[in-house]
């Protein structure tokens, strides 16, 4: 039996622009994430997108969901404080989604052009054994 596989990318972005549209406005950031899953040739079966109420008035942040059959895509933005995390997690049972997932971050990376990036790559379900958690 095959086993089950994937890359966890995850990235923190510094120093984004409260001025784009996408740190403050879900339709925008909606829009960017789901040209990013169209052109790293993934597939979205649902979404959501969130934006929190600020106490102060000023630009709040959003949290925003896509669902894509290889797996998530997950951002939220913290406007007040320039900074973005991103997850990209596919799987790849029974075809590599790998460089699907990097051009799927590297789209979201130009779209926040922070100032400041830190990725992290987690290959997933490498050596898959069998155990029991009590």
């Amino acid at each position: 039996m095959p086993a089950m596989q994937g890359l966890h990318l995850t990235a923190d972005l510094q120093g984004c622009s409260t001025e784009r549209p996408v740190m403050t406005d879900p339709a925008a950031l909606r829009q960017l994430c789901l040209a990013a899953v169209q052109a790293a040739g993934l597939l979205a079966v649902g979404e959501l997108f969130h934006r929190f109420a600020a106490p102060t008035g000023e630009p709040a942040g959003i949290t925003g969901v896509v669902l894509l059959a290889e797996s998530h895509l997950a951002v939220h933005t913290w406007p007040e404080l320039g900074a973005v995390t991103l997850d990209v997690y596919v799987c790849n049972f029974g075809v590599d989604n790998s460089a699907k997932a990097d051009a799927l971050l590297q789209w979201l990376l130009n779209g926040f052009a922070p100032q400041h990036t830190d990725v992290q790559r987690l290959a997933r379900g490498r050596a898959l054994v069998s155990a029991s958690v009590s």
